[in-house]
């Protein structure tokens, strides 16, 4: 799986810290933060008919992750929205666009990752994109990286960092494989996530997930537990090994920037048949139709 370029964002603008550029000259300070060690936090958005899916709840954890790692001042959820209103209407953007949040910590006096040294700040940048769902809706296949997700007590994923190299890493090992994407797992060896999104399955009707000990608490992934819940489907959360996901009927991944997909074999073993399975494709009727219906109106 392959994004490609599209067309209609050649000359889309750019928000970096409340100023509008065209994308060719948007600039950030070699002295930010985010430049000298990825420290900031983001959050992808989706933009559903002039509306952001569940935008509060991916400013509460933008700003939950921003206070744990003690940023000096974050915008309110008020000025957040304004700029991602001021950059949608800069592009006349109001369907089929993905937002990447971004929040560091600010500017430096000098290079350096002491916090102390920051001397303005935070940045925020709101780059919004035309982008579909990037994954074949047919479905996708993957390998296990041999990256890990690292330990609470080495990074603790509630903190929704800009730190993705251990994604970047198992994502270069999917690409060699020929796989879409990659299934990481925890420092303890049960299943986590993949390189990019949140994973399910189904085994004996019931619904399965990983816990969030060493992944992020997605958004999209807790709306596909509501709509479980609303449809009557069970699911269990816990510890689950590689060969329970091999064995299941059917599996699907969740994540803002693609959506629903199902799943279609993992390091060469179909699961299932093969094929979308039918409580993938309820639920994924279902998530349509609550992204269609929901949302907090900013184009």
């Amino acid at each position: 799986m392959l994004q490609v370029f599209d067309e209609r964002n050649r000359d889309i603008v750019v928000n970096v810290g409340g100023r509008l550029t065209h994308r060719d000259r948007a600039a950030v300070s070699p002295f930010d933060s985010a430049v000298q060690g990825g420290d900031a936090v983001w959050e992808g958005l989706r933009l559903y008919d002039g509306k952001i899916f569940r935008l509060e709840a991916h400013l509460a954890r933008m700003r939950a992750s921003a206070r744990a790692l003690a940023f000096g001042q974050v915008p309110s959820d008020e000025a957040i929205t304004e700029e991602i209103r001021r950059t949608l209407a800069a592009n006349a953007m109001r369907d089929g666009v993905h937002i990447r949040l971004t929040l560091t910590r600010g500017v430096k006096i000098t290079s350096g990752m002491d916090p102390r040294l920051n001397t303005s700040g935070p940045t925020l940048i709101v780059l919004a994109e035309y982008k579909e769902h990037v994954y074949d809706p047919a479905g996708i296949t993957l390998i296990t990286a041999s990256v890990r997700r690292p330990a609470p007590d080495c990074l603790d994923p509630k903190i929704h960092h800009a730190n993705l190299l251990p994604s970047i890493l198992a994502k270069i090992e999917a690409n060699v494989a020929g796989a879409d994407d990659a299934v990481m797992l925890d420092h303890r060896g049960f299943l986590a996530e993949t390189n990019a999104t949140h994973v399910f399955w189904v085994t004996g009707g019931m619904l399965a997930t990983p816990t969030t000990v060493s992944c992020p608490e997605g958004v999209t992934r807790a709306a596909v537990l509501d709509l479980a819940a609303a449809a009557g489907i069970g699911c269990r959360i816990g510890d689950y090994t590689l060969p329970q996901l091999y064995t299941a009927a059917e599996a699907f991944v969740t994540g803002t920037m693609g959506g629903l997909v199902p799943v279609l074999a993992v390091d060469g073993r179909a699961i299932g048949r093969g094929t979308p399975g039918p409580v993938t494709k309820r639920l994924t009727a279902s998530f349509a139709e609550l992204t269609a219906a929901a949302g907090t109106p900013v184009a």
